[in-house]
């Protein structure tokens, strides 16, 4: 409960530290103007055609409703690959055979690239939210169970003869002792997992044909080579993805990991 109000009570600074990165953002939009000037708008148009786009298509019932299945999806992907590739990282990160034995099953999961996951799981589950989700999970889990493997392998030894030397109990040296340092490794990968999520569930709507989500609002402006629309696509899903990030995600890291402070 303390967490929580602390989080909240650190919201307002945290948005007022967030000047860099709107600065950023501002140079982003020069530099896509000037891209435009070079290009032509069929190849990359304006900021101002794009968000004359995003503006038109937020009044429609439609672009809600496909960013919600979106979002849904993508929320289900990320959520299960970090609760199996946390648990199962730090499981294998426990023992040293685990561990050793995970790593070319990780490796060849990394290894195959998400379009090629996408195929497979048309070909076993059709054209559903099943393949779409399974795509996901395959293509994140791996980035959250390394982390965790990571965390769990690189717990310092002196740390934890300390916490048994003084007999720390049980609950106290998990929250104080392993959760924050195995938090450290799993939360940036999260993040990563998060990233890949959200862009393998849109190339799993475009590639899947799907009737519904931004893919298949993609694929329809593809098909009309309507670039302004596929931009202000484009936008909708980064603005999500930061929303997600730097609203909900990062506070909470900043909260977990004030003990680097």
């Amino acid at each position: 409960m303390n967490a929580f109000i602390n989080i909240i009570k650190d919201f307002p600074r945290y948005l007022w530290s967030g000047w860099g990165a709107i600065a950023s953002l501002f140079l982003f939009l020069a530099l896509w103007d000037l891209g435009n000037q070079f290009n032509g708008s069929l190849v990359l148009p304006s900021p101002q055609e794009t968000f004359i786009a995003l503006w038109q298509m937020l009044h429609t019932v439609e672009i809600w409703t496909d960013v919600a299945i979106t979002v849904e999806r993508s929320l289900w992907g990320f959520v299960i690959s970090v609760v199996l590739g946390g648990g199962l990282g730090v499981l294998a990160g426990s023992f040293a055979t685990a561990s050793i034995m995970s790593r070319p099953i990780i490796t060849v999961m990394m290894g195959v690239p998400p379009i090629a996951w996408i195929i497979l799981a048309l070909l076993w589950f059709g054209v559903s939210d099943g393949s779409i989700i399974f795509t996901l999970v395959v293509a994140s889990f791996p980035i959250v169970f390394v982390g965790a493997l990571q965390g769990t392998r690189t717990l310092e030894g002196d740390l934890n003869d300390m916490s048994n030397s003084f007999k720390t109990p049980l609950l106290m040296r998990l929250t104080d002792v392993y959760f924050p340092h195995v938090f450290s490794y799993i939360f940036p990968a999260s993040i990563s997992a998060l990233g890949m999520s959200w862009k393998v569930v849109v190339m799993s709507e475009l590639l899947a044909s799907t009737p519904t989500g931004i893919g298949a609002s993609l694929a329809v402006a593809r098909s009309h080579f309507d670039s302004p629309v596929a931009m202000a696509l484009v936008l909708i899903m980064v603005i999500f993805l930061l929303l997600i990030e730097y609203v909900f995600l990062e506070p909470i890291k900043r909260e977990v990991e004030q003990w680097r402070n």
